[in-house]
């Protein structure tokens, strides 16, 4: 079935993994009516547990879950899952490698009525720097569910960020998830674009409205985490400039990883993300968006300026 809806192919793909894994359970931090751990509650009661206001908790217990076998999956706003629980994913997991899936849901400017306090642009960096973590940003609804097959079907900590709103899918429904593996949906030989999440189909949309004036190639890096250099100095060898594309700051998400990767090599790189500063609330989604630079006309503008 084809999703337009991150959270709702995410949920709706944890009650089909439940009902294969008698060993995955889902934890909520009052939160599952938004993240979609509500799908899990309602056809499987004893699968799910409501942790309430306390992520921190949640997080311990997860760990605890996973050290007797189980495959806990825990859920809240990407802001509160990866920084109210930093310490815990960080000291009771990612040093003992547990096998806990941590998803933040709502990720980026995504909640865009609730304000900075809800948006997360760090939570990428966040779960970047902890050793043994492995750090996801599907571009959509159909890569979402492809994604976190890979995740309960293989061991060891992950965190996948999830946007709230409905937007078109720009991947193939049932293909395979590629850990590490940037895909190219878009080829091109100016400029290129890595871009992850929403972003990407908006660098899809920004390339083909200047097709008669670069060509550009689009990468959708859906792994930020582990994230294979050789193949990011390859796409970007032959071109002229590099953009990154993400909603995120510009300080230590993927625009950070694309320039570790490419720091032997002699390109200029342009960062299309939020410039070092919290969101607000905001009227609607593209209203967020634009204010925050986060458009086809913002990404097109990078383009221009690194295929001089």
């Amino acid at each position: 079935m084809a999703y337009t809806n991150q959270r709702k192919a995410y949920g709706e793909t944890l009650v089909a993994l439940c009902r294969e894994n008698k060993n995955i359970v889902v934890l909520d931090a009052d939160l599952g009516g938004s993240t979609m751990g509500k799908m899990v509650e309602q056809a499987m009661p004893e699968r799910h547990i409501e942790m309430g206001i306390a992520e921190a908790n949640m997080t311990s217990v997860a760990g605890g879950l996973a050290r007797v076998g189980k495959i806990p999956f825990t859920n809240s706003f990407a802001v509160f899952a990866a920084g109210r629980a930093y310490d815990q994913i960080r000291q009771s997991i990612a040093i003992g490698k547990l096998n806990v899936k941590i998803c933040g849901s709502s990720a980026g400017f995504s909640d865009f009525g609730d304000g900075a306090t809800h948006q997360s642009i760090d939570d990428i960096a966040y779960m970047r720097v902890i050793p043994n973590m492995i750090v996801l940003v599907p571009a959509d609804a159909n890569e979402t569910v492809s994604a976190v097959k890979y995740m309960a079907a293989h061991s060891g900590p992950m965190y996948i960020r999830l946007n709230r709103n409905d937007y078109e899918n720009v991947t193939e429904e049932d293909a395979p998830f590629q850990i590490g593996v940037p895909a190219v949906l878009r080829e091109g030989t100016d400029v290129v674009v890595f871009a992850c999440g929403i972003m990407v189909g908006k660098s899809l949309e920004a390339a083909k409205k200047l097709t008669d004036r670069v060509s550009v190639r689009v990468v959708n890096v859906s792994t930020i985490k582990p994230l294979n250099r050789q193949l990011i100095i390859d796409l970007a060898r032959d071109c002229k400039g590099v953009v990154t594309a993400e909603e995120h700051s510009v300080i230590g998400g993927l625009g950070g990883a694309v320039a570790e990767a490419l720091r032997r090599e002699c390109k200029p790189i342009e960062f299309v993300g939020a410039n070092d500063c919290f969101g607000s609330s905001a009227h609607s989604y593209d209203d967020i968006l634009e204010y925050m630079g986060l458009t086809e006309a913002h990404i097109e503008e990078a383009i221009l300026s690194v295929a001089k």
